[in-house]
């Protein structure tokens, strides 16, 4: 009759006669491998210093069983807690680790529905300890890929609590960027420090796996480009990548694309940021993706609208509304509605405007999206300028600078301090719009004074130029 064989097969050891066999650890079935894989670590890097690369192998098939040195050495290099591996105490089959897994399928097929259903299940037949923080992780991915941030964030405020407490810095590192990702959905200022964090922690494990580093990178980016900063969005979203080479998810990296689509659209470059979006619904259509291609079509819109093309834009943007109703997306709809507020006022439908930007505030006033809030009053003001009503524009305008500022939004503050200023030079109000063009300035490059050139142009009556206010600079 055989005996099963300990892990410590290929350990350093003295003769047989002085050998002492370490009890064997029992494990749940496929955790090593699952552990291995998702470091991106080969059988020889696992083992590497301790055991070899067949041990290894032998303990993924079960058909041996690790010493606990073995078993804290494995959890070591692949940046998992010891009780990640343990079987459950009664040796029976694990239905959770089975649910679990089949919670991870689901979400790569999009099935974000059937993951909150069977999530909640899971959780209400009482799993395991040591599993209570990726079940909740799981649902709480459902409930983002869904724009249902509220749903979210208690389940990943108690997944981050359960990773730190059980030291599995990996799963800490994946749930804090999902916390970044609720932040920005949210329009919460701290989305920025928790991108970083996530990253950081994900870059201490030794070696960092290179999937999870890609996401938080693609995080990281993402909350450059809520935050307006183009350049960075654009080298984090490459670095991101570069990082995953071959082995990105689709629906990552369509996203990806459609962020790289909206960094070069504001920095100028609508040819390559066209080039992007298409990318981007390409394979959300071939994904079926209809939640991310309502976003996707949104910034094809954009795009099409700096172009000049009007007719093509509005065909983009009322499908993006389409599917934002279709698929009860409400986070980001207001995005839309401002689009289409913004198109309208281009092709002169004063009425429409006012209509969507109506819409877009009621919106976001009820989903509490503090800058979306602030942008709508900024569409409102234009609106109310285009009627002729110089207290409406006043008015809009005030409430639209101090939820800006409120937000800390930079970019969009000085777009909205220029804005207000052409307004104001219209009406003939030159000191009240010097002010305002001294603010966005002062918004895009704090600490710089204004030049005593743009103060003399201003006391002399003469006009901004075109290229000023556009810009939101005074020279």
């Amino acid at each position: 009759m055989s005996r099963q064989r300990g892990a410590s097969v290929a350990e350093s050891a003295p003769p047989r006669s002085e050998r002492r066999r370490l009890p064997g650890v029992n494990l749940r079935a496929g955790s090593v491998k699952q552990a291995r894989q998702e470091a991106g670590l080969s059988l020889a890097q696992v083992g590497k210093g301790h055991v070899t690369a067949p041990a290894i192998f032998l303990i993924e098939t079960g058909r041996t069983r690790p010493s606990l040195p073995t078993l804290e050495h494995i959890a070591r290099r692949t940046g998992k807690p010891v009780e990640f591996f343990l079987a459950e105490p009664s040796g029976r089959s694990d239905e959770t680790h089975d649910g679990l897994v089949e919670l991870e399928r689901m979400l790569l097929d999009g099935r974000e529905d059937e993951v909150i259903v069977l999530g909640e299940k899971l959780l209400s037949e009482g799993a395991s300890a040591y599993r209570l923080g990726r079940i909740r992780y799981q649902i709480a991915q459902a409930y983002l890929a869904t724009g249902k941030p509220d749903q979210a964030s208690g389940l990943l405020q108690q997944a981050a609590a359960h990773f730190e407490a059980g030291g599995d810095v990996l799963m800490l590192a994946e749930c804090t960027g999902s916390q970044a990702t609720l932040a920005y959905m949210t329009q919460k200022p701290e989305a920025l420090e928790l991108a970083e964090r996530a990253l950081a922690l994900c870059r201490s494990l030794n070696p960092v796996p290179n999937n999870t580093e890609a996401r938080l990178l693609a995080v990281l980016a993402t909350v450059h480009i809520v935050n307006h900063q183009w350049d960075l969005a654009t080298r984090y979203y490459k670095d991101a990548i570069d990082v995953a080479g071959s082995f990105y998810d689709l629906r990552r990296l369509a996203n990806m694309y459609n962020g790289l689509s909206i960094a070069y659209r504001e920095k100028g470059q609508i040819e390559v940021a066209a080039r992007y979006a298409r990318r981007s619904v390409a394979l959300l259509e071939v994904l079926h993706d209809r939640i991310s291609l309502a976003r996707v079509e949104n910034e094809l819109g954009l795009i099409l609208m700096a172009k000049g093309d009007h007719q093509s834009a509005r065909k983009h943007l009322d499908r993006s509304l389409d599917l934002s109703e279709e698929t009860d997306l409400e986070t980001g709809r207001s995005h839309v509605l401002l689009s289409l507020c913004e198109l309208s006022l281009q092709e002169g439908h004063v009425e429409a405007a006012a209509d969507f930007a109506q819409k877009a505030l009621r919106l976001a006033e009820r989903l509490q999206e503090g800058i979306n809030i602030a942008e709508a009053h900024m569409w409102l003001g234009r609106v109310a300028d285009q009627r002729g009503d110089g207290a409406a524009v006043d008015r809009e305008f005030e409430l639209a600078l101090h939820g800006l500022a409120k937000f800390g939004s930079g970019e969009r503050l000085l777009r909205c301090h220029g804005m207000y200023a052409e307004i104001l030079e219209r009406r003939g109000d030159l000191e009240r719009a010097y002010v305002h063009m001294k603010k966005a300035l002062t918004a895009s490059r704090p600490g710089l004074e204004v030049g005593p050139l743009a103060k003399r142009a201003v006391r002399m009556g003469a006009p901004l130029t075109h290229r000023d206010r556009r810009k939101g600079v005074i020279t």
